[in-house]
């Protein structure tokens, strides 16, 4: 369906929080919500109490678009001596309160869950509120929550009195209706990318480990290598294939630290500079939110390498991350990130190879521990021991993960534009900028 057919001209009023079109109304979330609690925590000494099969979630959690699990599980136990709570399939769960971008960010439940403290529930009421309007609602207005529960406390907290009081501009429950599956369908296919994403990521680390951790790469008759009584020799990894070598990173790759100088001023566009937090946790890399440099500063930024498809990125600071640039990218890495490029070795075999419990365990032993903040810099980079088999060998693994890399990379290309249009949509929608004929159905 195209954008421009779903929209239609309105006339708007004058409200208590400004314009909105003549035929929506304005209504206090107490009003046309059913139930907004919050939950609790048991008690953590309590081994009773945890590790059950009963769904708990936390305010952290809440970066999700959709609940379908939780990382931690209480018994029935940690329900009945706690004031932890039920969070129902349709309810909308807001994080009250939690660090960095957590805290007024909401999640759509699909399952139900027990909650804890800091997690504030609002339960439509249906006649009245579509729950993934409200989600949608919130979701437009995070920066506006976040503002407000600036003003409670020091440290920041969205109270279920200061939500109860929040006004929603409501359109019909019809329009509502077709909003919330416009917006939710977007929604639905980026997780299914993700989805996808994750399941093509498993299969590559799966195949990396069976040859290069269990060593059943075929050998010259096809067979499983070490299943079939290839000789084995120790090292300082353990147990390797005779005639596979180990040796540091530079050996194989140019290791490129980042300008240490003064970070560049940010422009409204330009070039490209990557910040830290430009590289996911998914391994690859999201430009939704991009850092443009003038063309001085990005020549003299990328003076020592302007990275390209297949440049392995590594955070110094932030959460120590790795990435993968992918082949719809170049440009320059700005500070606390070192850039690996292979140039011995297969880079798709080093990518999984520092996904694998070799580049896991190199990593941390690597990590300078001495400051507030661990992290990774690139003396402990460079002294990475990488495992180093026959080039016939990694050629053969590599042409297969390329084609999961390069899936991967459309996957995440497919996944940004969809947020894109869900991101331009949102806020118009909202607000009734953009106005949807009810007939119209997706």
């Amino acid at each position: 369906m195209m954008i421009k057919s779903m929209m239609t001209k309105s006339k708007f009023k004058q409200t208590e929080i400004g314009m909105i079109p003549e035929d929506w109304e304005v209504k206090r979330l107490k009003d046309v919500t059913l139930q907004i609690f919050s939950g609790g925590t048991p008690n953590t000494r309590k081994e009773e109490y945890w590790n059950g099969n009963l769904l708990w979630l936390s305010s952290g959690e809440t970066r999700q678009t959709f609940i379908r699990d939780t990382e931690r599980k209480i018994t029935k136990f940690g329900v009945d001596n706690s004031s932890t709570r039920l969070a129902k399939k349709e309810d909308v769960v807001v994080a009250g309160a939690g660090q960095g971008h957590t805290r007024g960010q909401p999640s759509f439940c699909l399952i139900d869950t027990y909650i804890n403290q800091s997690v504030v529930v609002l339960r439509a009421n249906k006649g009245k509120l579509i729950p993934f309007f409200l989600f949608y609602n919130l979701l437009s207005r995070y920066d506006e929550l976040r503002q407000l529960s600036d003003a409670q406390s020091s440290r920041g907290s969205l109270t279920t009195k200061l939500l109860a009081d929040l006004f929603v501009k409501l359109p019909t429950l019809e329009e509502q209706e077709v909003i919330s599956k416009i917006l939710s369908d977007l929604d639905f296919k980026i997780e299914l990318n993700q989805q996808m994403n994750k399941t093509l990521e498993a299969i590559g680390q799966a195949i990396f480990k069976h040859w290069f951790v269990d060593f059943d790469f075929p050998n010259e008759k096809g067979k499983p290598y070490k299943s079939s009584g290839g000789e084995m020799v120790d090292s300082e990894l353990g147990e390797i294939p005779k005639g596979w070598e180990i040796g540091k990173l530079p050996e194989v790759a140019i290791v490129t630290d980042c300008l240490h100088t003064k970070k560049p001023k940010q422009k409204y566009d330009g070039d490209m500079l990557l910040q830290f937090y430009n590289l996911t946790d998914e391994h690859g890399i999201n430009i939704s939110n991009p850092y443009y440099i003038s063309k001085e500063d990005y020549t003299v930024w990328t003076k020592n390498i302007l990275v390209k498809e297949g440049d392995l990125l590594f955070t110094n600071a932030g959460g120590q991350k790795i990435a993968r640039v992918p082949y719809w990218f170049k440009g320059g890495i700005g500070r606390n990130i070192t850039a690996v490029r292979g140039n011995k070795i297969n880079v798709a075999y080093l990518f999984y190879y520092f996904l694998s419990s070799y580049g896991n365990n190199q990593t941390n032993k690597n990590t300078d521990a001495g400051t507030i903040f661990s992290s990774l810099n690139v003396k402990g980079i460079r002294n990475i021991s990488i495992l180093i088999p026959p080039k016939e060998i990694t050629d053969n693994f590599s042409r297969m993960a390329s084609k999961i890399c390069s899936k991967i990379e459309t996957n995440d290309i497919n996944k940004y534009n969809l947020s894109q249009i869900r991101d331009s949509l949102l806020p118009r929608l909202m607000s009734g900028k953009i106005r949807v004929p009810v007939e119209v159905r997706t």
